[in-house]
């Protein structure tokens, strides 16, 4: 299995880096073009196989509207810069097709969308007419609070029916950690319950990617409210998920999670 012309055959590692001031965790964020380009090349140093640009924090629980212009001034600066400082593809993290076309002009690779081609709908024309692949989110309206792994698989369904209908064919599916927050069961449990039976989305038969660093489930388990005291309980989480099938991890510390998702991947190869 490949994404992105990667081959999955073992877990990979794909570094986030924010532009955005907004962002939840502030350790991400780089405004500085010396900062954002060494930031980039230490990750690829470090294993990660693809770098995720987000130019607007996607966080459910923060307020992160800013104009479009904005965040495609940022997008295209971060894009242009990166793509010329490392040679693994770049992902941009977008709700705004607006966005992800300008970003791919500039040499990004991989539209990563929270909305699974459900928010913006040109989005999907875009990965079309780019012919380029896709990260989509699970996304939409919690009705089943009872069964968080059934209504995550039906939201990634719709989502990949409308990548179908548009001939978008090569899909990575991301089960939205800390993006559905229903009334109950609490959002902690919720996503635990995801990743503890992540195995279940491989039913989809698509390479699955999933965003755990330092986010609220950690905190809200641990007791720590600061994202940068969460890096050793997203290391735990990362090690099951990869265990549980993961293909991809998406993260803001890549030589930690590297190597946490190396010894839980070869670990794996003996379970019974």
């Amino acid at each position: 299995m490949k994404f992105a012309g990667v081959n999955l055959n073992e877990p990979r590692v794909m570094g986030v880096i924010n532009v955005s001031p907004e962002s939840f965790y502030k350790g991400s964020v780089r405004n500085d073009e010396r900062a954002l380009a060494e930031t980039a090349v230490r990750m690829v140093e470090e294993g990660a196989s693809f770098i995720d640009i987000g130019a607007k924090s996607t966080a459910p629980y923060l307020e992160t509207q800013i104009p479009l212009e904005e965040e495609i001034r940022r997008a295209v600066w971060a894009v242009k810069v990166v793509r010329d400082v490392v040679d693994v593809p770049i992902s941009i993290d977008t709700t705004s097709a607006k966005v992800a076309e300008e970003a791919l002009k500039v040499g990004a690779d991989i539209i990563n969308d929270v909305t699974g081609f459900k928010g913006d709908r040109e989005m999907v024309k875009v990965a079309s007419d780019y012919n380029v692949p896709a990260v989509l989110c699970a996304h939409g309206e919690v009705r089943n609070f009872s069964d968080p792994v059934r209504t995550v698989i039906r939201f990634l369904q719709e989502s990949l029916t409308i990548a179908r209908e548009h001939g978008v064919e090569e899909i990575a599916i991301d089960p939205a950690i800390g993006f559905l927050r229903p009334a109950w069961p609490p959002w902690y449990e919720w996503d635990s319950k995801v990743i503890a039976n992540l195995n279940l989305l491989k039913l989809l038969g698509r390479p699955i990617l999933v965003g755990i660093s330092r986010k609220s489930f950690i905190g809200a388990i641990t007791g720590r409210k600061n994202p940068e005291e969460r890096l050793a309980g997203s290391l735990s989480a990362a090690a099951i998920a990869v265990l549980k099938g993961a293909n991809i991890v998406r993260t803001h510390d890549v030589k930690e999670t590297l190597d946490a998702i190396n010894v839980a991947g070869f670990i794996g190869r003996f379970l019974y």
